[in-house]
């Protein structure tokens, strides 16, 4: 489809579309009846510079980019020694198959960075300790669009687009001493979700990879989407692997549970519905569970577009537990530390990438979701950074991961603006 013909088709959309709905948040969100049309409601970002802009913090806490210029960060780990790895990179190899794809396409990319994918892990390193991250090595490169990190004893391990691979690592490396190791391949054919995320189990014995759907909602048939939409458990030695959970669309990020040991996920849900249809979430991940894509959506809700139907798996399908929103593409999780202040000492740290199919808007922030005993509060979430997407449509930046420092910090990866900020609390928030 040429460009001229995109444009109309575009502002056409762009006039249509609804507020976002308070109601869509929390453990218990109220979902609307389906709307389906010709196509999704959609909504073009328009980048620009920060400038002398920065992102909003709540008051106490102060904001710092400490890296620009890199190239599509896109998820981070804190290492022992307080270094900082960057995974930069894109991917994603998957055929348009309509007009409407071919639309979609065209909007979304219009939000997205011009620069090169980076393929590589870049070290961020502040030596004396003042928050000014003066060190700044590449780690590794030549990677396959790397995306999820996870460190276990003396190995990193990195998951690419298309594999689970493993580094050496001795504390206050900056750079690999070798290629990577491969320790299983990952599905990656068709890869139209093609980000891998990562975590390990709390004694090192497993990691759990995230992977998502090939399609919005099974419109490339169901033999494209074996081994999609799940969470494996991989032996971090052998690299066997099993199906740890199923009928998660797209678990773009994957964290622990201090304490407890219970895996999180938060995940992106599938469009074309409605703007207020389906709330991303995050939830505990059980182990043998099933989460309803593509039959269903928060919990039994069925999805009557997908072909053949499935009532048994709707009938064994669980809800999650905290819904962030529909449309708001959640892709950064993080469990928070005393050290980032009373009022954010107990919950759940959310990146949000940001929306292309509603209008207005909704994410391009991060947010605070609550803990108490263990579990969400009942109730929306809090805005913790903000200001990413200005009210004059103007796109400055676009959260994706997001990883505290237990130190006192909460790392963001903005893969718009190519940057990563750093905010902490003042002394008085964490005394307080």
């Amino acid at each position: 489809m040429k460009r001229s013909l995109l444009l109309p088709c575009i502002a056409l959309l762009a006039a249509c579309g609804s507020a976002p709905d308070s109601v869509q948040q929390g453990p218990d969100p109220k979902l609307p009846d389906p709307h389906r049309g010709l196509l999704p409601t959609m909504e073009i970002a328009k980048p620009a510079a920060w400038g002398n802009e920065r992102p909003s913090v709540p008051q106490g806490y102060t904001i710092t980019a400490i890296a620009t210029d890199l190239l599509i960060p896109r998820q981070t780990l804190v290492l022992p020694n307080g270094d900082i790895l960057v995974a930069e990179g894109k991917g994603g190899s998957a055929a348009k198959l309509t007009p409407k794809d071919i639309v979609a396409g065209f909007i979304k990319a219009q939000g997205t960075s011009s620069v090169k994918s980076g393929n590589r892990l870049t070290l961020l390193r502040d030596s004396d300790g003042d928050g000014v991250y003066e060190g700044r090595t590449v780690f590794a490169d030549n990677l396959n669009a790397p995306y999820g990190l996870a460190l276990i004893g003396d190995y990193l391990y990195v998951a690419n687009q298309d594999s689970l691979v493993r580094f050496d690592y001795q504390d206050g490396q900056i750079q690999a001493g070798g290629p990577p190791v491969k320790i299983t391949d990952l599905p990656s054919v068709i890869n139209h979700h093609w980000t891998k995320s990562l975590t390990a189990s709390p004694d090192g014995r497993f990691l759990y990879v995230g992977i998502g759907s090939n399609s919005n909602i099974t419109e490339r048939g169901l033999a494209a989407e074996a081994d999609r939409a799940m969470v494996w458990q991989v032996d971090a030695q052998t690299g066997a692997h099993r199906v740890y959970a199923t009928g998660l669309r797209n678990p773009t990020a994957l964290t622990i549970q201090p304490g407890t040991g219970q895996l999180w996920a938060s995940v992106n849900e599938r469009d074309e519905i409605g703007p207020n249809l389906v709330p991303d979430y995050v939830t505990s991940v059980r182990e043998g569970a099933f989460y309803g894509w593509p039959y269903s959506y928060w919990g039994q809700n069925v999805d009557t577009r997908v072909r053949p139907q499935n009532p048994q798996k709707v009938a064994s399908a669980i809800r999650p537990d905290y819904a962030v929103g529909s449309h708001v593409a959640t892709l950064g999780l993080s469990f928070s530390a005393p050290a980032m202040g009373a009022r954010f000492a107990d919950g759940l740290f959310v990146g949000e990438h940001g929306s292309w199919n509603r209008n207005p808007p909704a994410g391009y922030k991060v947010i605070f979701v609550p803990f108490n005993a263990g579990r969400p509060v009942d109730g929306p979430p809090i805005d913790f950074v903000t200001g990413f997407r200005s009210d004059d449509g103007k796109t400055r930046g676009r959260p994706v991961g997001v990883t505290v420092d237990p130190r006192g910090a909460l790392i963001i990866a903005d893969d718009l603006s190519n940057t990563i900020w750093r905010v902490t609390p003042d002394r008085r928030q964490i005394l307080d």
